[in-house]
């Protein structure tokens, strides 16, 4: 098929679950069939040559509405991409639209007040997760094969678990960042690990893809229930451990082991709250979102000395982490500790009996932000419900294409159906 035929061929797909999935706050069909029509003229080379990519609407493409999910920003049109727009669009993809996010990405579920949440293409009225829930949504109905996302406590883990997806956290640095947080990364969500592979390899202008079939005979894996603190419902646990033991199967040398370290929540609450609330516009707020403002006045009230405090705790539970990594080569666990939710809602309230606040219940992928570690989730079957259960591969930093080789290899080994997704 033609990169132009494909591509209309993605935009009718957008018609026919769009708003029902609301994955999309932009849609630009125009921008989309000029750059494949450049491709199928052979002006557009390199290996995304024809494809139609989404990008997440916290990330600029020249020309096209920056609303960051927030109101404050609605209409506001960027001038020039970003750097690793600019590199997808040098590889010849066809950019097909701005995805679905909370305002900022300041929470785990992706709903906003510029065009409300995505939902979950397995089933209407759950969340897609968040905040890269519009790009996971995205894939998983069919409408892309990759998208772009980003990550700072979970964003493109959590909406890939909920999704039934593969989502990667690079390790932070890899893929330039605009503006950078020392918690976030941007990285790929796609249907399957090599496409997702794929699209690392122009995001990060190196490759990944040569290697993904080496597998993991050999390399030695920890896997823990619950990081030694986290709530974690007994179906999704049940489901994960199995995949768990799955890998095991194919090589890899598997065995229970936790990290022994504290749930590093208060290292991420202040350096969020921070970051949140940084040029925040005062006189805007009340166009901003209730649940974000709660987090903003406490980065406002925060002073200079406890940020630094905050960072210290950072490196210092890094520098633990990586002790243990030093015996591991994979840290294997559940990606989410639930199931998915009510679309809209900021959190799902409780988890396995214990309250939850804005992103404390995300409590198995934070820490690996705070570490600035490579992670992602692959999907590893669904619950009694039904629902899609990921399984969260952790790797050292640097070590971005030994993660991506555990989850091809358990994806080859254990193939995923889109069999049965909700799309009313």
């Amino acid at each position: 098929m033609s990169a132009a035929g494909l591509t209309r061929e993605t935009l009718a797909r957008i018609e026919a679950t769009e708003p029902a999935v609301n994955a999309f706050v932009t849609v630009t069909a125009d921008l989309a069939l000029e750059q494949a029509a450049l491709a199928d003229a052979g002006g557009a080379g390199g290996p995304l040559a024809g494809i139609p990519v989404a990008i997440k609407d916290l990330v600029d493409v020249a020309g096209v509405p920056t609303s960051m999910g927030s109101l404050v920003h609605q209409g506001r049109v960027a001038d020039a991409d970003s750097p690793l727009v600019a590199r997808i669009r040098a590889a010849g993809a066809a950019i097909v639209g701005k995805t679905t996010t909370s305002e900022y990405g300041w929470k785990g579920e992706s709903g906003n007040r510029v065009n409300g949440p995505a939902h979950n293409p397995w089933r209407h009225g759950l969340t897609a997760g968040g905040s890269s829930g519009g790009s996971a949504a995205a894939v998983a109905a069919g409408v892309v094969r990759m998208a772009q996302g980003g990550d700072g406590a979970g964003s493109i883990r959590i909406p890939a678990s909920f999704c039934g997806v593969f989502g990667l956290k690079p390790t932070v640095g890899l893929v330039p960042t605009v503006p950078g947080s020392g918690l976030s990364a941007q990285g790929p969500i796609a249907r399957t690990v090599a496409d997702a592979a794929l699209l690392l390899d122009v995001m990060a202008a190196t490759s990944y893809s040569a290697s993904l079939e080496d597998g993991v005979e050999g390399v030695r894996a920890a896997w823990s229930a619950d990081l030694g603190y986290a709530a974690v419902e007994a179906d999704v646990l049940e489901v994960a451990a199995a995949a768990a033991r799955r890998l095991s199967e194919l090589g890899l040398q598997l065995e229970d082991a936790d990290p022994g370290l504290e749930d590093p929540w208060p290292i991420v609450d202040p350096i969020w709250a921070w970051n949140q609330a940084q040029d925040e516009d005062l006189a805007k707020r009340d166009l901003a979102d209730p649940g974000r403002w709660e987090v903003v006045e406490r980065g406002l009230r925060m002073t200079a000395a406890d940020h630094a405090t905050a960072l210290e705790e950072k490196a210092r539970y890094t520098a633990a982490m990586d002790a243990f990594f030093e015996r591991h080569h994979l840290l294997i666990t559940p990606t989410m500790p639930c199931p998915p939710f009510r679309a809209g809602a900021d959190q799902p309230g409780w988890v396995a009996g214990r309250p939850t606040e804005y992103l404390s219940w995300t409590a198995f992928t934070y820490p690996f932000n705070v570490t600035g570690q490579p992670a992602a989730s692959v999907p590893c079957g669904r619950d009694s419900d039904g629902l899609p259960v990921g399984l969260q591969i952790v790797g050292r930093r640097g070590e971005d294409a030994l993660v991506l080789r555990a989850a091809r290899a358990f994806e080859r080994a254990f193939p995923w159906s889109y069999d049965g997704l909700d799309l009313v």
